[in-house]
Order: C-alpha cells, then structure tokens, then sequence
C-alpha cells in the first residue's frame, strides 16, 4: 500500500500526493469517525481501478499547527504587514503564542511591506528582543526576498498571519511559478480579503512551503492556563520562582514574573498579551 502526503483537503476529498502522482482520495468510511486529516499529514492510500484512492491510515505526525490545522510543518513564518493594515501589538503576541502552542521548532517574524513607513515598528522590536528571528521584506520592492528564501530551503514552512498583510504576493515574489491570486486591502475597513480559501502544500526548494487563509481575529481556544505562562520566551527563566504554585502570574504578591515586569525585564506589551489571553481563558470556561 502506497504512502503519501497530503497536499490539500477541500470539500471532503483529500489530493495526495503519492508515487510521483496526485491522487484525489477519500477517508475510508470508519475512520471519519476516529480522527481528522489535515495538509501535511503522511498516510496509506489504497489506489482504486479509476485511479483515484482510499486513506485507509493516518501516520504518526512530527507536529500540527493549530490554526490553520496543518500537520508535519517543521517551522512557521508569522507574516504581518508593516503598515496598511496595520500590526497590532496584542495580535503580533497571539500569533507568536499560538506557534509555541503548536510546539513548531523554528518561528520566523516576517514582516512585508516594508517599504511602507512601519505603523508599529516597537513591536517587532520586542518580539526580537524574546529571540524571534525578525525578517523585514518586500514583496512589491522585492528588499529582503532573496533572505526569506534561504530560509525556506529544505523545510516545510507554513505561512501564517492576518488577512490583508500579503502572504501571497510575498510567496508569488518568492516563486513567480507560483501565481497566486493575491487581493487588496479595504480602503473602508482597513482589511484585507481573503484571497487564499485553503491551505495547501506547495513544492518548494526540497520542501513545501503552505499558503494558508489569513484571519480578521483569532481564537486561541483549548490553551491549558498552566502552559500558557511557558508560551512566552521572557517569562521563562522566573517560572518556577514565584512565591506559591502554581502561580496565575496575575495577582498573587511575590510573583518573579511581575518584578521582573516591574524591573523591565519583560515587556509591559508582552505581560499585557499574557493577561489579556488569561482573560479569554477565564471568560471561555465560564462558558462551559
């Protein structure tokens, strides 16, 4: 029985790449039920006589991004705009937490358009500051694609970000064999539309890189509160040395990660991300 990757699920069937062929398959009837299957994953495909095919089983994956659900990436490139739209601090922080949620091994910061003058440039500057690896470029000036390519090299690299910000322009500047349709952004709203409606996979340089749906807001449901605080690279050197435990890190004296907020060891933008994300956690178990 043949292995393969997914490259693409839209409207119930799974393209499989397989054998040196793209093969169109649907999930074997039980296993529906069991589990899902994403981009990325690497399954058994049984091939039917019209030439389509059957996943008949999902292998053990290496990781899975959780938002967009793409399997078996190795590293994320967080792509935001450098102005129009603008960044948000508190959406940079949500983007960054919800690769290490993911447990990626290696988040790039990229942001596009840098030939705009930059709108929230201190941003950047402190998630560089965590020790993310922040690379400026443009997709319309073509500054800084040559080094985001060098990067992408023999990896699978999923794109992700907020809509608008030019993930596809970026990736067609990358590959021009790509040609993927990019859009414009809203003069009314200030957003972007969305131009990618799916993720897939797309052979690059030894690799894939992924082209996924940007988000007008994203949700970072079923976060354990208790990993969070280890969700954010400044934090970690003061775990473990608060007065009680566990610590919410929010409003109990003695705590090691507000003194070191207190003393500007860890950003105010940064500590004001975890408390606002805590919240969401809090408001979202009322819920249930």
């Amino acid at each position: 029985m043949p292995q393969g990757r997914v490259i693409k699920a839209y409207n119930s069937f799974f393209y499989v790449e397989t054998e040196g062929a793209l093969v169109t398959c649907k999930l074997r009837g039980k296993f529906k039920k069991r589990q899902g299957v994403y981009p990325g994953d690497l399954v058994d495909v049984r091939l039917l006589p019209d030439g389509t095919g059957v996943v008949e089983r999902l292998l053990p994956r290496e990781s899975l991004m959780r938002r967009p659900l793409v399997a078996n990436v190795d590293q994320v490139v967080l792509t935001f705009a450098a102005a129009q739209p603008d960044p948000h601090p508190l959406l940079v922080s949500r983007f960054l937490v919800l690769a290490e949620w993911s447990g990626l091994a290696r988040i790039l910061v990229c942001v596009n358009k840098s030939d705009l003058p930059p709108a929230a440039e201190e941003s950047f500057k402190v998630s560089e500051a965590a020790g993310y690896q922040v690379l400026h470029v443009s997709a319309q000036t073509g500054a800084g694609v040559d080094a985001l390519r060098r990067e992408l090299a023999n990896h699978i690299t999923c794109f992700a970000g907020p809509s608008g910000v030019g993930k596809s322009s970026l990736l067609n500047a990358i590959e021009p064999g790509l040609s993927l349709q990019t859009g414009h952004v809203s003069e009314k709203i200030k957003r972007g539309r969305h131009t990618t409606r799916v993720a897939e996979l797309l052979p690059f340089a030894g690799g894939y890189i992924v082209d996924t749906p940007g988000f007008s807001s994203m949700e970072l449901d079923g976060i354990d509160e208790q990993l969070l605080p280890s969700y954010f690279p400044e934090f970690r050197p003061y775990l473990g040395h608060c007065r009680f435990s566990p610590c919410s890190h929010s409003h109990e004296p003695d705590c090691a990660v507000k003194e070191a907020v207190a003393a500007g060891n860890i950003p105010q933008e940064r500590y004001d991300a975890y408390l606002s994300i805590l919240e969401e956690i809090h408001a979202n178990q009322k819920k249930y």
